[in-house]
């Protein structure tokens, strides 16, 4: 009998979390463009792949830009890889944009330049992994799956288990968890990993969450717990910026873009200048040349590919 009133308590923490949820999203979703039915499944697999890594304001402006100037994928796979690098700008991880161009290929020749509307037939196509395909397949095609990001992990396993979520890869119990607090109804799946999503990213986050404002605060196992290991991450070295190879990589790159379209081109003399240190300085524009995002001309000056 105590196992049956678990489970039914269980079951009703779950349906008044999913209530609360879904009457907050109703009034205070961000009014994101690729949001609420207004663009295509591709738009939805661009911001996804756009906001990778990269807080959400930065992504709305480029988003419209690409999306005005490709909006499908037949558009971008004809586009430039220079214009394509161009139109990237600071979004960071440039190489993100190359992988995206190369699935535009993909779903332009071989998909008829139809998206496809299955988990595999998504993680098929190039740079696309699990929680690209999972969202799009949630938000873009309205499918019963479960979303599983960095902000969904910290909602659920705070709320739930009343446990920090320490980040790194996801876990099993990770996916058990989501998957068992999914709505069974496909309607229902899809607001609710959106504003799972959306309390994590405004609300129940990482280091300061605004517990005052959180419409499942009452259930939450975590406040009620009194927030144990708040902010605690796994143990892993202090990431820097300053002085890295990504930073000189940025240095080259920026350069390239801030040239007249059609002539993306920098010399010797205007590469010597980016850097101080000459050895890091080759090591990166080699690296950049490996990975297809600039050419290396026989004078030694680089340019953005055509």
């Amino acid at each position: 009998m105590g196992e049956t009133v678990d489970m039914t308590e269980a079951d009703g923490t779950r349906e008044t979390v999913r209530r609360h949820l879904a009457a907050w999203w109703e009034t205070n979703a961000r009014d994101l463009p690729w949001r609420f039915g207004r663009t295509t499944p591709w738009g939805v697999l661009v911001s996804e792949v756009m906001s990778q890594q990269t807080q959400m304001s930065r992504v709305v402006p480029y988003w419209r830009s690409w999306m005005a100037a490709w909006p499908d994928a037949a558009a971008l796979a004809a586009a430039s890889t220079a214009e394509v690098i161009t139109a990237w700008g600071k979004l960071g991880y440039p190489r993100r944009a190359l992988r995206l161009q190369e699935c535009a290929r993909v779903v332009a020749n071989e998909c008829h330049d139809d998206l496809p509307e299955t988990y595999d037939g998504l993680t098929a196509l190039p740079g696309i992994g699990d929680y690209t395909a999972s969202a799009v397949m949630s938000f873009a095609y309205g499918k019963r799956i479960a979303v599983i990001d960095t902000n969904i992990r910290r909602v659920l396993s705070r709320v739930f288990d009343g446990r920090e979520s320490l980040g790194g890869a996801t876990s099993r119990a990770d996916r058990e968890l989501a998957q068992r607090v999914l709505p069974d109804d496909a309607v229902r799946s899809t607001v609710w990993n959106q504003s799972v999503m959306e309390l994590g990213a405004v609300v129940c986050t990482a280091k300061k969450p605004m517990c005052e404002r959180c419409p499942v605060s009452a259930e939450c196992r975590f406040l009620a717990a009194g927030r144990p290991g708040l902010g605690e991450r796994r143990t892993r070295p202090r990431q820097r910026f300053q002085g890295t190879d990504r930073q000189v990589r940025g240095l080259v790159l920026n350069a390239l873009r801030a040239k007249p379209q059609g002539s993306q081109t920098i010399g010797r003399e205007e590469i010597r200048a980016l850097w101080k240190d000459r050895v890091q300085l080759d090591a990166c524009i080699a690296s950049l040349d490996e990975d297809g995002l600039i050419e290396m001309m026989p004078d030694g000056s680089l340019r953005l590919p055509d």
